[in-house]
């Protein structure tokens, strides 16, 4: 099935609670469950409940979406035991950043020493 705006990529069931992902938090825009193939000990997405195919396709009147999903990585971390480590949040946009869904998500990794990236 092809993924679109119409709701009917992979992500968009998950939010609507269609495949039955356990939820390990919610808020007003996004919802977080753990990655199905971790890469880290503690591998979370956060979703927008809203299809946007990736963070470029996030506008100006949309910044509540990514604001709350940055609140809620930070929430996440503190709930999982990150702060004293450390943790990396990350979004891919577009196939040659290794996105695999068209539906914009960000991954929150720790739990272990992460390989250096950058910055």
């Amino acid at each position: 099935m092809a993924e679109s705006a119409t709701g009917e990529c992979l992500f968009c069931r998950i939010v609507r609670g269609e495949l039955g992902t356990e939820f390990v938090a919610e808020s007003e825009h996004n919802v977080a469950f753990r990655d199905l193939q971790p890469q880290a000990p503690v591998h979370l997405l956060i979703v927008p409940r809203r299809h946007f195919g990736s963070l470029r396709e996030v506008g100006a009147d949309d910044g509540a979406v990514t604001a709350d999903a940055l609140a809620l990585a930070t929430r996440l971390a503190a709930e999982q035991g990150l702060y004293a480590g450390g943790y990396r949040v990350i979004t891919n946009d577009g196939p040659d950043a290794g996105q695999t869904i068209s539906h914009l998500h960000f991954h929150v990794l720790g739990g272990a020493t992460l390989q250096a990236g950058l910055g």
